[in-house]
């Protein structure tokens, strides 16, 4: 019987120096260095550099998507919003009313519409071409990470993708494209095996919610405690219950 792979986390870093980074990973022995298959992270260069001085070019770095993901959304985001400003001054109170839906529709950064959806949208994006062509931008990109393709093939497409946005009105993608330009291999690196540091960001979401929840927790070993009880609870102290 084959067992799934599970996540585990093999260590936590005093703060995001590179020099600090650098010696956690000279701390993992060879043998387990060598099993290693990609490094996934954020676009911090202090990581990304770390990375590189350990393992130099034997094992690729890759761009978390989700993180990608969020930097050409948030672009979506800043048009939306000035959008939604001119719209304001140039529509009556009872014509941005009626765009309420799908306003909130579009504020839940859904990559796909329903039929009933789009009919919805469409009364936003037949005031505001712009924001169409934003939303169909974001959604190519998507559709590029969804799909099961090369890195070279996929580094073509985003190149394209550059090109169709440069040579539009639009400038909210500006700065994410200087990104993509910057960190070009990173990111299509994802496209070798597909992986991506979900579980981290997930983690780290959900170490937030239990800070909030209880109120701080700013000593270390109370904190270190409390996450695993949380995490390991049942599989610890109660082993063979089921869970939901």
């Amino acid at each position: 019987m084959t067992l799934p792979d599970k996540v585990n986390i093999l260590g936590v870093v005093n703060g995001r120096e590179m020099s600090n980074v650098i010696l956690f990973l000279r701390t993992i022995p060879i043998s387990l260095r060598n099993s290693i298959r990609a490094v996934c992270c954020d676009l911090y260069d202090g990581y990304m550099n770390a990375c590189k001085a350990v393992f130099k070019k034997t094992i690729p770095i890759v761009a978390d998507r989700f993180h990608v993901r969020k930097l050409y959304r948030n672009s979506l985001i800043s048009l939306r919003k000035s959008e939604l400003k001119r719209l304001r001054k140039e529509l009556t109170a009872e014509e941005y009313a009626e765009l309420k839906s799908a306003i909130s529709l579009l504020r839940k950064q859904k990559d796909h519409f329903t039929d009933e959806e789009k009919i919805v949208i469409e009364s936003l994006f037949s005031v505001s071409p712009k924001l169409k062509q934003g939303y169909q931008f974001s959604r190519q990109l998507s559709g590029i990470f969804d799909s099961h393709i090369s890195p070279e093939v996929a580094k073509e497409k985003m190149t394209e993708w550059v090109n169709s946005v440069t040579t539009s009105e639009l400038t909210c993608f500006n700065r994410f494209i200087q990104t993509l330009v910057n960190y070009q291999e990173q990111i299509t690196n994802y496209f070798i095996a597909r992986h991506s540091s979900g579980f981290v960001e997930g983690f780290n979401n959900r170490v937030k919610v239990l800070k909030r929840r209880c109120y701080g927790l700013s000593e270390p070993t109370k904190l270190f405690q409390r996450l695993l009880v949380d995490t390991t609870g049942i599989t610890r102290f109660a082993p063979g219950v089921a869970t939901f």
